[in-house]
């Protein structure tokens, strides 16, 4: 082989080289972007559109000064409570929360382990920005598998953050790392009132003597006979 053919050859190799390691670095962009960049969400318009101007105060939805409070115990993994927020809670909250008849709050009973106390206090520092059922609406949206990793993960809470409206997410990153004793707090109420299981419901009125559980009523129609003893 000439001088002139093994040059030509070398710059074959190399071209070919610098076109491998291009590719390589160009797949790593890729896949770190699709770790670390934005988590496409389901459900944003629908809950936006849900909870559009009713007022949102830590984890209350509604007019605090509502008679009737409606508490939902749950916990973000759990696709039952899922279930509830798409099916049976949102008659509830088109009519009497949006009225001004009832404020329904949510309270963290952690069932699933430590993904949920994470996901729980990402949730509590939503609403310390006024932004927590929007958090939990668009989280219960956006499941994935229980005990996947998926509820802990940063990015996938961040997203949910900034959807659900979050301005401040260096305030919200700090401040969800120091919920999590009220998700513990919130819990061990749970456990005093008897629950077990997720959503439990709970109600206090005018006419409850204190907070009266309800368990897990199985439609709206039952929740709403509830509201009505309870005013």
């Amino acid at each position: 082989m000439s001088a002139v053919d093994r040059r030509s050859r070398l710059l074959q190799l190399a071209a070919g080289a610098a076109f491998l390691v291009a590719a390589a670095v160009l797949v790593l962009i890729v896949v770190d972007s699709g770790n670390g960049g934005d988590t496409e969400l389901e459900g944003v318009s629908e809950v936006k559109t849900l909870l559009r101007g009713i007022p949102q105060q830590e984890m209350l939805l509604g007019d605090p000064r509502a008679p009737v409070e409606l508490i939902e115990f749950g916990d973000l993994q759990c696709p039952i409570c899922a279930g509830y927020s798409k099916d049976i809670l949102p008659p509830i909250m088109e009519t009497r929360v949006r009225d001004g008849e009832v404020k329904i709050s949510f309270r963290n009973l952690t069932i699933l382990g430590e993904e949920s106390v994470v996901a729980g206090a990402a949730a509590l520092a939503a609403g310390a920005q006024g932004h927590g059922w929007s958090f939990v609406e668009i989280f219960y949206r956006n499941q994935g598998e229980e005990k996947s990793g998926y509820a802990e993960n940063g990015d996938f809470l961040r997203a949910i953050a900034k959807a659900a409206g979050v301005e401040d997410l260096a305030k919200w990153q700090t401040d969800r790392r120091q919920m999590t004793q009220i998700v513990e707090e919130t819990t061990a109420e749970a456990d005093e009132l008897g629950f077990s299981g997720t959503p439990s419901f709970a109600i206090e009125g005018p006419g409850t003597d204190e907070i009266q559980p309800l368990g897990s009523p199985g439609s709206t129609d039952s929740l709403e006979s509830a509201i009505a003893a309870a005013r």
